[in-house]
């Protein structure tokens, strides 16, 4: 491997390890919203209809077109920031509703749970790939470059969405078959 190469290397891993933090205070402060009794109710019932008769590679589809926009040049950072930021809420509004769950910290929940990390990374991955790309055109590099990376990128974030999802489902159900239970599901 060449140096140029170890260095493309080095900055794509920090590049990548930034937006894994990004997302997990963006994630942290969306966790931190107070949110009503009524408001937790309301947003329960939304995601009860949304996850309605999900399955695992239910799971998988809706994380994956989650994921994807998140490769577009610049929009996909702003876009993997408001999914970061929704995902806290519903840990808000969850935890409004199911006290218990309030005593877990919320990055917690994202770093130790598998599907947890499955997705974190699939998501920095993107955005992280966005930056990248965007950082490019305005730099004028172009992008022809960035392809094989890009699609080899894509590969990796689809993979790691489908393990997650079926394992998701399965953590999800084993729940239910102990008798845990979360408003909504």
């Amino acid at each position: 491997m060449s140096w140029e190469m170890l260095r493309i290397s080095r900055n794509r891993l920090v590049v990548f390890f930034v937006f894994m933090g990004v997302f997990s205070a963006v994630f942290q402060l969306g966790s931190m919203s107070e949110v009503s009794e009524e408001d937790a109710s309301i947003f329960m019932e939304q995601f009860e209809e949304l996850i309605k008769d999900i399955d695992g590679p239910g799971i998988f589809l809706h994380n994956t077109f989650i994921a994807l926009p998140m490769f577009l040049p610049g929009a996909g950072i702003v876009w993997g920031m408001v999914s970061a930021a929704a995902t806290g809420y519903a840990f808000a509004a969850i935890t409004t509703l199911t006290p218990e769950l309030g005593k877990i910290p919320p990055l917690a929940i994202l770093y130790l749970s598998p599907f947890g990390i499955m997705e974190l990374v699939a998501y920095s991955t993107a955005t992280s790939r966005s930056w990248i790309i965007i950082t490019s055109l305005i730099k004028k590099k172009g992008l022809q470059h960035h392809i094989i990376p890009t699609v080899m990128e894509i590969g990796i974030v689809v993979g790691l969405l489908l393990a997650g999802g079926f394992l998701e489902y399965y953590m999800l159900e084993m729940a239910k078959d102990e008798g845990f239970t979360i408003p909504g599901m």
